[in-house]
């Protein structure tokens, strides 16, 4: 640790000094300054942001003794992360009022699971990614139970601990198999041990399906999947649309700092198990969507199946196959954005939008937002022109390069069933008679235009997409 290399740390250094701020602020101030941990938190976000993009280095700089490392990777999915979050924020305002949550706690535990995004992104050593991970884990169990009148929310928030705790278990089992084997915790270590060839393969073998099982579970992949959707439909909308997007990206992160940089040379044995995870995400995700009637829980087997998608680009063990899985998780983040986002949009005091019924006759109660979810509908079936097209079809031009066209068209017939539960939200919007002919609220017009903004990307990029790709690329080379 040296002054030369502080500079690298300040995002982290302002979010969680910040984030204690916000706390104190809101414990003394909360009656006399209302919303004021919301413009706080909104301003951190943005100070982040700043601080992060004028950060500058030509090659990427290991810090803090070998466990913190900045490159362009961590850059740009810590930008993203950033704008995600504020994102969030913005669209759970009116929500978090409405049933009497708008309190600092869910902004101050908002800010601390980001910062423990922002160390997995930038993690290159074991404890650094356990600390990151552990750092946003106990802060999203948290945030789902806020709502403490509820019974479900509690039940959601006590399985994912329970099941959170046991995959936090398993990933720590692992890396203390390889920490045993290799003599170290930092990663460019373990991969030069390991690149040597001097250590009994079915051990690393063993520490390896440890290390997967954990990050399986934390990114919902089948069969380590059954906390998904209870916590989806348990947790107030507003913890669901935070759940669902930004820790993907931090997820991502992880799954390159684990697999590509430390545990490289074993990518023979951890592509079998990827493709192994990939095939029943997509079968399970896609199959048992299409029961659901609840939309976060149909959205919460979506994200199943999306996930199995990611793993697809990750299992080409290339740079490309990497780019590719980066694209499609940013495009995902969009994406869930979006879905929930109207889905906060929908409900009000008294009432969740989150039956498929809800949805009927949106055109005629609210056509521009009718049209905003189309889009972003569209996109998660992977209809073109829109970005989920694209984001398909970089990681299956992928799959079908490394020489897994079986795997491509499996992965396209499961896109194929998949279809069917996205495009009966269009039907239901557009072609069934309202339940309720009331109008639907309209929203203030920083969330009226965020979420018009929200769905024009996705358009807008789905017909632009290589400059989002090219960005993926540049971040990985």
């Amino acid at each position: 640790m040296n002054l030369a290399n502080l500079h690298l740390l300040l995002p982290e250094i302002f979010v969680l000094s910040m984030a204690c701020v916000i706390l104190l602020v809101d414990a003394y101030w909360r009656k006399c300054l209302h919303g004021i941990a919301y413009q706080l938190s909104q301003a951190t976000l943005v100070g982040a942001l700043l601080f992060t993009a004028f950060i500058s280095v030509k090659e990427p700089v290991i810090a803090l003794s070998g466990t913190f490392v900045w490159d362009s990777m961590a850059k740009v999915l810590k930008l993203f992360i950033y704008v995600i979050t504020f994102t969030v924020f913005l669209y759970s305002r009116q929500y978090l009022i409405d049933r009497n949550l708008f309190k600092g706690e869910f902004f101050v535990l908002g800010l601390f699971a980001m910062a423990g995004m922002m160390v997995m992104v930038s993690a290159h050593h074991f404890l650094t990614l356990y600390l990151g991970l552990e750092l946003l884990s106990l802060s999203l169990y948290a945030m789902v139970a806020m709502h403490r009148d509820s019974a479900q929310a509690s039940e959601a928030a006590m399985k994912y601990f329970v099941l959170g705790a046991l995959a936090s278990g398993m990933l720590l089992y692992g890396m203390s198999i390889i920490y045993g084997l290799t003599g170290s915790l930092d990663l460019t270590t373990i991969a030069g041990v390991i690149a040597e060839n001097k250590i009994e393969p079915m051990l690393l073998k063993f520490g390896l399906v440890f290390i997967l099982i954990g990050l399986a579970f934390k990114l919902g992949a089948v069969p380590f999947h059954m906390w998904l959707p209870d916590v989806y439909q348990g947790a107030p909308t507003a913890v669901t649309l935070f759940i669902s997007s930004a820790p993907k990206l931090a997820a991502f992160a992880m799954l390159m700092r684990l697999l590509v940089e430390g545990l490289g040379s074993l990518n023979v044995d951890w592509q079998g198990m990827l493709l192994f995870l990939s095939v029943l995400s997509m079968a399970l995700g896609n199959i048992v969507a299409i029961a659901q009637t609840n939309v976060k829980r149909m959205l919460a087997y979506s994200t199943i199946s999306h996930v199995g998608f990611l793993l697809l680009g990750m299992l080409t063990a290339k740079e490309a196959g990497y780019a590719a899985a980066m694209f499609y998780t940013m495009v995902y983040t969009l994406m869930s954005l979006g879905a929930f986002g109207l889905l906060l949009l929908l409900s009000h005091a008294g009432f969740e939008a989150e039956n498929l019924n809800d949805f009927k006759g949106l055109n005629r109660r609210q056509p521009w937002y009718a049209l905003i979810m189309m889009i972003v509908v569209l996109s998660m079936a992977g209809v073109p022109p829109m970005l989920g097209f694209w984001a398909k079809w970089s990681v299956l031009s992928q799959v079908v390069a490394g020489g897994f066209m079986w795997l491509a068209v499996l992965a396209v017939l499961f896109s194929v069933i998949g279809a069917f539960y996205y495009l009966r939200i269009i039907k239901l919007m557009y072609f069934d008679a309202p339940t309720d002919n009331a109008p639907v609220l309209k929203p203030s017009a920083d969330i009226h235009w965020a979420l018009t903004l929200n769905g024009m990307v996705i358009l807008v990029l789905g017909v632009l997409p290589e400059s989002l790709m090219t960005v993926c690329r540049v971040a990985l080379s």
